[in-house]
């Protein structure tokens, strides 16, 4: 994570997105919310897994603590239950360590961690010291450091070799989680998260083996159940991988800007390590870290890194952070059917989230962007892998807003004449009074 002032680039080059989409439900829309997988079960016909299931815990509506500072009211049949999904998303710790800010972590032994509870990783043959191929790593083949572990860890070095950091889940998290929103890109009856993105072109020939962003870190206002966030997001057909940061009371407890994963296989769909899937490798960077420095209007802006690159030899999608390509983990190729081979579509740029009822929040740094990036939210360094992993810049790419009224995004594809000059400028004061 890094510090760069960043010039203005020359408004006449950029392409708005101005075009009008869904915008925002109308009053009286239902919201729809997943609950959080206990565990995964294979569908088995024949002795092949044809179908991955789901089995939730059906809460009832006895439970009321539901969001910070509500009421914590349950019944000893409904603890039981508590008591045994947390078993299954709290594994045994080698040691427990704990952040500056306060968070719970397990150091859980690679072998151990949630992700092997997938049917199809029963029989793997991951380690923990496995790396990826990537045509990247090979052109910066220098020493990998991570920065900034004395600001993440209270003990400045994370968990031993051989373990990873697991985020320590309580019964206030459950019940709080059992309210997160579907992600923007799940189709239901009422759209609830607003978009304002650069995308690909829709092609349905196009071959990405992974995507990158430098996003700029803010700390935009929100409520409730609100969140907001920038994302950079990997796609083909119902399989997606995403990145990015975000605020969101219901996912973490708290509205400190923090990384985030989410991952869609199938009717599967979680964000981080919430349900099996991603396998994390890196000892010392949580998957769920908080962001110290963040963006000020009118100052140098605080930005990180973000890769999701696929694996030239096994097609596993890696998340890589910071300049120097850290390797966090893995999406294995064996979870997906679309993904097993090369994404079509790929998307950069701000979402948010409100219910029907409820003002939508700030997105970004709750400017409408006008070609100021020490004022508003951005990506930049937007480029794509080809199908041989190169990396190349993406000019083709189409601004779009949900809700231009509320958000706006600009897309500056060259804004000097040099290479990984691409900017998307994205954001909005949404409907709430706070930034």
């Amino acid at each position: 994570m890094i510090t760069t002032p960043v010039a203005t680039p020359p408004a006449q080059q950029a392409r708005g997105g101005g075009q009008a989409g869904r915008g925002r439900p109308r009053e009286g829309g239902q919201a729809r919310y997943y609950a959080i997988p206990t565990r995964i079960e294979a569908v088995v016909s024949d002795s092949v897994i044809t179908e991955l299931v789901p089995v939730v815990m059906d809460f009832p509506d006895v439970f009321s603590a539901d969001l910070p500072g509500e009421t914590k009211r349950y019944s000893e049949l409904e603890d039981l239950e508590l008591e045994k999904q947390l078993k299954l998303l709290n594994k045994l710790a080698v040691k427990t360590i704990k952040t500056t800010y306060g968070d719970l972590y397990d150091c859980v032994n690679f072998y151990k961690q949630p992700a092997f509870d997938h049917p199809m990783l029963q029989n793997h043959n991951f380690h923990h010291e496995m790396k990826p191929t990537l045509h990247r790593l090979k052109q910066n083949s220098g020493t990998s450091t991570t920065s900034g572990l004395s600001t993440i860890w209270l003990n400045g070095e994370g968990c031993p070799v051989g373990t990873v950091p697991i985020k320590r889940n309580d019964k206030d998290d459950l019940i709080r989680q059992r309210h997160i929103p579907p992600p923007e890109d799940i189709t239901f009856d009422v759209q609830l998260a607003v978009v304002a993105i650069a995308r690909t072109q829709n092609n349905p020939n196009n071959k990405f083996g992974g995507a990158t962003m430098a996003a700029s870190l803010w700390n935009p206002h929100v409520e409730g159940q609100q969140h907001s966030a920038c994302r950079l997001k990997i796609q083909k057909g119902s399989d997606i991988v995403q990145v990015g940061w975000r605020v969101d009371p219901t996912l973490y407890g708290d509205t400190k800007t923090r990384l985030f994963i989410h991952f869609q296989a199938g009717n599967i769909h979680c964000f981080n390590i919430l349900c099996p899937g991603f396998v994390l490798v890196n000892t010392k960077i949580p998957i769920d870290k908080v962001y110290d420095n963040i963006s000020q209007i009118g100052e140098d802006s605080w930005e990180d890194t973000m890769s999701i690159d696929r694996d030239l030899v096994n097609g596993n999608w890696w998340l890589l952070l910071e300049e120097n390509y850290t390797q966090i983990g893995f999406w294995p190729q064996r979870i997906f059917t679309d993904l097993k081979s090369f994404a079509t579509n790929v998307e950069w740029g701000g979402v948010v989230y409100s219910s029907s009822s409820v003002p939508g929040p700030p997105m970004g740094s709750g400017l409408f962007p006008i070609g100021n990036t020490g004022h508003e939210a951005y990506c930049r360094k937007i480029t794509v892998l080809n199908d041989k992993g190169e990396t190349i810049d993406e000019d083709k790419t189409t601004a779009y807003a949900d809700n231009p009224n509320l958000y706006k995004v600009v897309d500056i594809p060259h804004w000097q004449a040099a290479e990984r000059q691409h900017f998307v400028l994205y954001g909005g004061p949404g409907e709430n009074r706070q930034v």
